[in-house]
């Protein structure tokens, strides 16, 4: 069914391979507050995507990418995570531009620190990171999100071209060389929003290189 949406939308699916045995993952999702901020559940025991394996990955597909885009679920645990890291180094091999979200989702770790270590392991690594207030102060320990010199500090890496921060009502800001604040907007459901904030940055970014 979801590949089918997919279809309907114009997004390609010949990359997308299936479990015959293992189900998707479900997240209900619960708005909490009146600014749209909501609280997740996951249902995966385990799911297809936690069975990826490495040679169930087309290399062809994303060695005609220009963005190879992922997260850091896929890096909790094998086989997923040897897949993960295999399309990473070739994409990174074909000259595409590596783009990081790390969305945070602490249930489907095994720990705090788990998830903080997981993340970290291939944090140098990509040209694009998007990542939100909370996850600054994760990563960081408890630093205060909205201190530039402790992002810069903390997590920018010499391969980074572009640190995302969304800000969820107050917009985002972002760091290349310096910092740019962003746009205050009325937020009503937040569930989405990232994945729609930095697909609208990749899109932009695929059409027009030279940025």
């Amino acid at each position: 069914m979801l590949a089918d949406i997919l279809v309907q939308n114009n997004v390609v699916k010949s990359g997308m391979p299936f479990d015959p045995h293992a189900r998707t993952t479900l997240a209900f999702v619960t708005v909490l507050r009146d600014d749209g901020e909501r609280e997740f559940m996951f249902y995966c025991n385990p799911s297809a995507d936690m069975l990826l394996h490495e040679d169930e990955i087309d290399a062809n597909l994303i060695k005609k990418a220009n963005i190879l885009h992922y997260g850091s679920i896929t890096l909790i645990e094998e086989p997923c995570r040897s897949a993960h890291v295999a399309a990473m180094n070739i994409a990174k091999k074909s000259g595409c531009l590596l783009s990081y979200d790390p969305n945070l989702r602490l249930p489907l770790w095994p720990s705090a620190e788990a998830a903080r270590d997981g993340i970290m392991s291939i944090w140098n690594q990509s040209d694009i990171t998007k990542i939100s207030e909370e996850d600054i102060t994760f990563l960081t320990g408890g630093d205060d999100p909205y201190d530039d010199d402790v992002v810069l500090k903390k997590l920018s890496h010499p391969n980074l071209n572009l640190l995302l921060v969304t800000e969820g009502a107050q917009g985002c800001r972002y760091y290349t060389k310096g910092r740019v604040g962003g746009v205050k907007v009325e937020a009503v459901d937040t569930t989405g929003a990232g994945d729609a904030f930095i697909g609208g940055i990749l899109n932009i970014l695929a059409s027009y290189p030279n940025l």
